[in-house]
């Protein structure tokens, strides 16, 4: 990541902002804080002074509010990367900003590891943008099979709540599908289908846990699942469980005082067991 981003930040409360800042600059990716407002209208005026390439800004906002700061955004800075930030009550609501081109949505508090793949993300998108030599998401040869693999896993990462085309990606990369396959099971002892499913699970069982505002279909669709029933049948063949059991029995062991499965959203699932023989998501 050569380049170097600039970034405006809008939060009105003054401790919430600082934070989002420090944590910008914590996360190491190249990125400047061009600047910072705590009302729309100051957000404006810092996208008119500085503008920066990336938007970070709570969907609530006094003076203007940060819907029509997004349309104004939108209309008059239509290449301008934005992350909005909304509690979890005004889930439907945040869903709205799309329309305008929202790069990212992120709940409170925002959660460092989330702010780092969105931004990562965003990153990506400007790089492929500014280049001249390749759109792919990735230079398409790598030395050992080591890089190759730990590419491909990075973009999952990054990525996993995204609908991911692995043929077109992997035809991008100049690989085929049995090639990679082998390698990344061979490092990693999964497919990165199954990585991409595990990781996914990991994090629905987290929210399941955390968010009790969050609907089953809410959470679906925050990891990669429009259709509700498709998400359920996914978590109880990887699990064993429905959502709506899962989250009824940890909330249990929550208020029980005892110890959470996946407590930490952080760490990396591994390999997660099947109830079923199918191997692959649909």
């Amino acid at each position: 990541m050569s380049n170097t981003y600039s970034v405006v930040i809008a939060e009105d409360e003054e401790l919430l902002l600082k934070n989002l800042v420090n944590k910008v600059y914590s996360l190491n990716l190249g990125l400047h804080v061009a600047g910072t407002a705590q009302t729309g209208e100051q957000a404006l005026e810092q996208i008119r002074l500085h503008s920066p390439d990336i938007l970070i800004t709570d969907i609530h906002m006094p003076v203007v509010d940060g819907m029509e700061l997004l349309r104004q955004v939108s209309e008059g800075y239509p290449n301008l990367k934005s992350i909005i930030i909304s509690g979890y009550s005004e889930f439907e609501y945040a869903k709205k900003a799309l329309k305008y081109g929202v790069s990212e949505y992120l709940l409170k508090p925002v959660n460092r590891e989330q702010l780092k793949n969105a931004l990562f993300k965003i990153i990506t998108q400007l790089n492929q943008a500014n280049s001249s030599i390749s759109t792919s998401p990735f230079i398409p040869s790598f030395s050992t099979k080591e890089e190759t693999a730990e590419a491909i896993k990075e973009y999952i990462r990054v990525n996993y709540n995204k609908n991911i085309n692995f043929e077109e990606l992997l035809s991008q990369m100049n690989y085929s599908a049995d090639y990679v396959t082998k390698i990344f099971s061979g490092i990693y002892g999964l497919s990165p289908v199954k990585y991409m499913i595990s990781l996914r699970i990991h994090r629905a069982q987290h929210l399941l846990i955390h968010n009790p505002e969050l609907t089953v279909q809410n959470i679906g669709e925050l990891i990669g699942y429009t259709e509700v029933s498709y998400f359920s049948r996914i978590f109880k063949k990887y699990t064993g469980t429905s959502p709506g059991a899962f989250r009824k029995t940890e909330r249990k062991r929550m208020t029980s005082s005892e110890e959470l499965l996946y407590p930490d959203e952080d760490s990396f699932p591994g390999e997660l067991s099947e109830n079923q023989s199918e191997n692959q998501e649909r």
